[in-house]
């Protein structure tokens, strides 16, 4: 088994794309990237612990490559976007991919550089590639979150503009 784990806003919506797809063992919504040791969500939503709001999935690459992976983190996200993901604004909320070993790093950027030249943009590719760093797991209650709270989810989610902008431009 292998770990990834990616930033793309609100960790709640990062979930949903790469469940329930075969040699996806786990994903466990977190905080990566900080300087703070076993942070809280309300110390990282203050946008001063440096964490970003992440989703480590445990997969099995032979079942489900990390190349394939990618290609379903890329589509969640708007890459061009700094300051963060669709209404979520802050440090927190940034896009980002965190890679665990030499191979993600090269298939990360690889296919970041695929994107920039893809001409799909306008503006400059800005997710960046980070070194993994300490994940620290959220609270239980943001774990499934969109199981537990459905109707909150998909109201936070209809407003956050995600799913207009993956239509817009992904589709």
């Amino acid at each position: 088994m292998e770990k990834a784990t990616f930033a793309g806003g609100c960790f709640w919506c990062m979930v949903t794309p790469f469940e329930e797809l075969d040699g996806i063992h786990g994903i466990v919504s977190g905080y990566s990237g900080g300087h703070v040791e076993n942070p809280t969500y309300e110390q990282v939503k203050t946008g001063t612990t440096g964490h970003y709001e992440v989703v480590q999935i445990t997969f099995d690459p032979d079942v489900f490559p990390y190349e394939k992976l990618l290609e379903l983190y890329w589509p969640q996200i708007d890459p061009t976007d700094a300051e963060g993901q669709f209404q979520d604004r802050g440090p927190q909320y940034r896009a980002a991919i965190f890679y665990h070993n030499d191979k993600q790093k090269e298939a990360a950027e690889k296919t970041k550089a695929e994107l920039a030249a893809s001409g799909r943009f306008k503006q400059p590719i800005v997710t960046e590639v980070l070194p993994a760093t300490p994940f620290y797991p959220a609270e239980e209650y943001h774990q499934d979150y969109h199981k537990k709270n459905p109707k909150h989810y998909k109201e936070d989610r209809a407003a956050s503009g995600r799913d207009e902008f993956i239509n817009e431009n992904w589709k």
